[in-house]
């Protein structure tokens, strides 16, 4: 189920954003009793800017409820795989974060909650398919705010979307559209996932198609139009391919045969019925209260506030 949303909807890669946040905001921010909120008021900050610059009507923080879920590491064992901090026999495994971060994410959560502002993660999902799934469904514009690349696959001028990329916080964002995407890639939204793919992504534990790099790899898209076509022209001996080139992917089809599934972000997730709408009023100003007393969230809290309202 998914609420109607013909306005301008706002999707945050919410922790893409309390990472950037937290490696952006001193470690001397601290609540009163000295805990870090670095995190928890460099959000409620980057929130702030984003609803003041954009006015989106609606918006949606999108949580990894499962940052590396398991149908991805059966395609691709090395999915993610250095940054498991600990393998869990039941659930996902713990992923590696700050040890001053982690206690900050059920206080941002909280807090959100207590906003009004959706919170959506689905079990088994990423918060990266979430974001596709919201953006198919969307009648409107969309806003995909994310310091990941992986979301470029989203652009599409026909219907109005676009990725925000913070280049430095959120006050200096990269407005992602086509027209960039064929500047810096040379390829549109629908081809950067096969971009990706090819010529892989250590951060994420992809190894891509040895000997493929990101130029090459754009080439051969512009050259034979999607990953299916340039398997076609690997099995044409007419088709322009250098002798490595086919080699390196001919080898290389076990990987291509199952990378799309785990690259490209799904669209059918399950979603909640959730308003979307943007709230002008906290959902709770009681529990909003206690937790900016209990954490110190000061003026963050207080612009944040003046510009829902506003």
């Amino acid at each position: 189920m998914m609420r109607s949303v013909t306005g301008r909807l706002m999707l945050l890669d919410t922790a893409s954003l309390y990472f950037r946040a937290y490696f952006g905001v001193p470690e001397s921010v601290r609540a009163p009793d000295g805990t870090p909120v670095n995190a928890v008021r460099g959000l409620l900050d980057f929130i702030d800017r984003l609803v003041k610059d954009h006015r989106p009507g609606h918006l949606v923080a999108c949580m990894d409820a499962d940052w590396r879920p398991q149908w991805r590491v059966e395609l691709i064992p090395s999915y993610k795989a250095h940054r498991v901090a600990r393998e869990q026999a039941a659930g996902p495994d713990e992923e590696e974060v700050p040890d001053t971060l982690s206690p900050q994410v059920p206080v941002i959560e909280a807090v959100l909650d207590a906003l009004g502002i959706a919170r959506v993660g689905v079990e088994r999902y990423e918060a990266d398919d979430v974001i596709g799934t919201f953006t198919a469904r969307a009648e409107g514009p969309v806003d995909i705010v994310t310091g990941d690349r992986d979301l470029y696959q989203l652009v599409d001028d026909a219907r109005g979307v676009r990725v925000l990329y913070p280049l430095k916080g959120v006050g200096t964002l990269q407005v992602t559209d086509e027209a960039v995407l064929r500047e810096k890639y040379g390829v549109d939204g629908r081809g950067y996932a096969d971009l990706a793919l090819l010529r892989g992504d250590p951060s994420d534990g992809l190894p891509g198609v040895p000997g493929i790099g990101e130029k090459t790899a754009a080439k051969l898209l512009a050259e034979f139009g999607d990953l299916a076509g340039i398997l076609a022209a690997v099995d044409d001996r007419q088709a322009k391919l250098t002798p490595s080139q086919r080699k390196r992917l001919d080898g290389a089809r076990p990987y291509l045969a199952v990378a799309p599934a785990v690259v490209r972000v799904a669209d059918d997730v399950p979603l909640p019925d959730v308003d979307t709408v943007l709230p002008r009023a906290p959902r709770d100003p009681a529990a909003l209260e206690s937790l900016a007393a209990r954490w110190g969230l000061g003026g963050s809290l207080q612009r944040l506030l003046t510009t829902l309202s506003g």
